[in-house]
């Protein structure tokens, strides 16, 4: 199985961090988000990266490969455990990289990797949401699979009061997707179970995607409009993901990742705890 990770979008929220440097290498303490993504889908058993990028996101491409001038320095200077981890993390997967032309939204993006893809499932990592659980986020999703054999939505609770913020699904007594909104109105919403950005896609719903991209009339094409099409016809399971998640899309969000990993962190966990103690808030 490969792992699709789209990381074509502009990253406007972000701005003006954003501006030139890509959102997905926006560094949760020493460690940009795309590379949690990355080490969720090897830990999950995946090593077959499809990163979906645009102009101006060469660095998600630099971060991954081999730096004959960095590598050169670090041996020099006897950089041992850096130099470790930089060869770790280029040996880390397979990637190839797709660009998406144009800003036609993330079901377009998936559909750009179509000829890498071929008749087979795939998992697709959306950049946004981290999770820090025992068993990797993705792995729970491989194993639904698995057991049903239907693409796997990843979901996780949210207050009713912030369902238009999020794709939300609704799901029967067997945990399949009775059906899908986008971003409701929370006095209309009927769950409050949210689309995490992790899905089990199968061959069959890429078809429905292809289809509902020919039909739609919308400029830009989600992966939610091919799953609602999908649903008419064939099951879709959903799985509330266990774990602690982050919305690092969000401003908020993307702090508190930040607090977190820095807590955990090895050589800072001690001393950043001490300095949030002694904070006058």
């Amino acid at each position: 199985m490969k792992v699709v990770i789209p990381a074509a979008g502009l990253g406007t929220r972000f701005l003006p961090a954003t501006k030139s440097q890509p959102k997905e290498m926006l560094p949760l303490v020493d460690k940009p988000c795309i590379q949690y993504l990355v080490e969720e889908a090897v830990n999950s058993g995946i090593k077959d990266i499809i990163i979906i990028t645009a102009d101006g996101k060469r660095s998600i491409k630099d971060h991954f490969k081999f730096s004959s001038k960095l590598y050169k320095h670090l041996k020099r200077n006897q950089k041992t455990q850096a130099l470790k981890e930089m060869e770790r993390i280029e040996k880390l997967a397979n990637f190839t990289y797709v660009k998406q032309m144009r800003p036609l939204g993330d079901g377009h993006a998936i559909l750009c990797a179509k000829h890498l893809l071929k008749d087979e499932p795939f998992a697709v990592l959306f950049g946004d949401d981290i999770y820090d659980s025992e068993t990797p986020a993705l792995k729970q999703l491989l194993t639904k699979y698995k057991k049903h054999g239907t693409p796997i939505v990843g979901l996780h609770k949210i207050p009713k009061k912030d369902c238009e913020k999020y794709g939300m699904a609704e799901l029967d007594g067997t945990l399949k997707v009775k059906s899908l909104v986008e971003k409701p109105n929370p006095e209309n919403c009927k769950s409050n179970l949210a689309l995490t950005g992790k899905y089990v896609v199968t061959p069959e719903l890429m078809k429905e995607l292809e289809k509902t991209q020919k039909t739609n009339r919308n400029k830009e094409l989600r992966l939610i409009d091919g799953m609602k099409n999908f649903i008419k016809t064939s099951p879709i399971h959903g799985h509330q993901i266990e774990g602690e998640r982050f919305d690092t899309g969000d401003k908020l969000g993307y702090i508190k990742a930040i607090v977190h990993f820095a807590l955990k962190h090895e050589d800072l966990g001690k001393e950043f705890k001490k300095h949030l103690r002694n904070l006058d808030f």
